[in-house]
């Protein structure tokens, strides 16, 4: 009997309560961290599916009725000459205007920007509208251009993106190998093939990837994060 009554004293002194209140109090604050953890996972997931819609709206409101750049017009002279020749001018000019004010995007706060081109990496399944300018904004709705010559143009075109974990944007360009199909299509609606020949990693500060030394040739350079945002991936392609 004496032996339970010590027992049940010593369970109850004030060294254990303390102990017992402060276990509590981290059970809490454990339960409260994991709530808020949650939370934030589910709203990235969330607002990362509402920038996938707006890059694909953007998408799908880009005009591929345009004049490709390198096709011949056949004119046909007639009587009237100068005149016939002068309307046929006019319409193309107004269908390249027309197809230029559809290809924009206009952001919440009423500013508009151009979509450059699109880019299409048919074995990852990527299709994604790049813009012309690139900001911490312009990146969670679309790819962004990042340096170089207009779309398709002599020179090294390049077009970063975020690595998303949910696979979206630039989220499974680690998985491209050399040899695969990388396809830009411009504002023209020339739609230009590129050929993946190196793929390798660079910390931040490294822009030698951006470099316009091309020889004379067409390039695009594809880059996004990697190791958790301390390094950046560099996908380099040429036209096949």
């Amino acid at each position: 009997m004496n032996q339970i009554l010590i027992t049940e004293k010593i369970y109850v002194t004030p060294e254990l309560k303390k102990k017992k209140k402060i276990y509590q109090f981290a059970f809490i604050i454990s339960i409260l961290g994991i709530s808020m953890l949650s939370s934030y996972y589910i709203y990235a997931e969330y607002d990362r599916n509402k920038s996938e819609e707006i890059s694909q709206d953007i998408l799908s409101g880009i005009d591929d009725t345009t004049v490709q750049k390198d096709d011949k017009i056949l004119t046909v002279i007639l009587s009237q000459g100068d005149e016939n020749q002068a309307s046929i001018d006019t319409e193309s000019n107004q269908n390249q205007e027309s197809a230029q004010k559809n290809n924009q995007y206009t952001a919440k706060d009423g500013k508009t920007y151009n979509v450059d081109a699109t880019l299409n990496i048919p074995v990852l399944g990527l299709n994604y509208p790049v813009l012309s300018e690139t900001s911490e904004a312009l990146l969670k709705v679309a790819l962004n251009k990042f340096w170089g010559p207009t779309p398709n143009e002599v020179g090294n075109y390049c077009i970063v993106g975020h690595n998303y974990t949910n696979k979206k944007m630039f989220g499974k360009l680690s998985e491209i190998k050399n040899g695969d199909v990388v396809e830009l299509t411009d504002n023209s609606g020339r739609k230009i093939s590129y050929s993946v020949y190196n793929k390798f990693i660079v910390e931040p500060d490294d822009v030698a990837c951006t470099s316009q030394l091309t020889s004379g040739k067409k390039e695009v350079t594809l880059i996004t994060c990697t190791n958790h945002g301390k390094q950046r991936l560099v996908v380099k392609a040429r036209e096949i």
